[in-house]
């Protein structure tokens, strides 16, 4: 998905085009050069590729060969960083950050596993009220059914009775 801005140069118009620029929101996207990732993480350039050269963080590699890292990627170098400055070997830094990760990783999952079985619950209670609530009210109606019988069965036997002495009755005139 492209759009186009028009914009003024020295009296003539030229098209910019901006490419979608959400992918700067992808924390994977490689979006930074090497000089700027080590400006923003406080280090020198020769960090980041010794941390390539240990095959710890893989760059994008533009045509030209040149290293661009994602906003994971920082993280990932930052947290290395801190961990190599409090006395850890590469190997113990990258065993630590792989760890934090993953536990990071299964903290989230758990907390989606956490929200389905919340909404699984409330689903439950709301079924079991819905539930009680149709019980309720099919007792109510076998009981209107049970009164409206018993009405039936009296007025069944009036009409009988009353049958019974028209009979009585037209027999005793003839």
């Amino acid at each position: 998905m492209r759009q186009s801005f028009t914009g003024r140069r020295k009296g003539g118009t030229r098209q910019v085009v901006a490419t979608n620029l959400s992918r700067l929101d992808d924390e994977d996207y490689p979006s930074v050069s090497m000089g700027q990732a080590a400006e923003l993480l406080g280090v020198q350039p020769a960090f980041l590729r010794s941390l390539d050269t240990a095959g710890v963080l893989h760059p994008h590699r533009t045509g030209g060969g040149h290293r661009r890292y994602s906003r994971r990627q920082l993280t990932l170098a930052g947290r290395l960083r801190e961990l190599l400055d409090d006395g850890h070997t590469l190997a113990s830094a990258q065993a630590i950050a792989d760890l934090e990760d993953r536990l990071l990783v299964s903290d989230r999952a758990r907390e989606r596993a956490d929200e389905a079985r919340r909404e699984a619950d409330d689903a439950r209670d709301r079924a079991t009220e819905a539930l009680d609530s149709a019980r309720s009210d099919l007792r109510d109606r076998a009981d209107e059914l049970r009164r409206a019988r018993a009405q039936l069965d009296d007025a069944r036997g009036e009409i009988e009775d009353l049958t019974s002495r028209l009979r009585d009755g037209a027999g005793s005139r003839d």
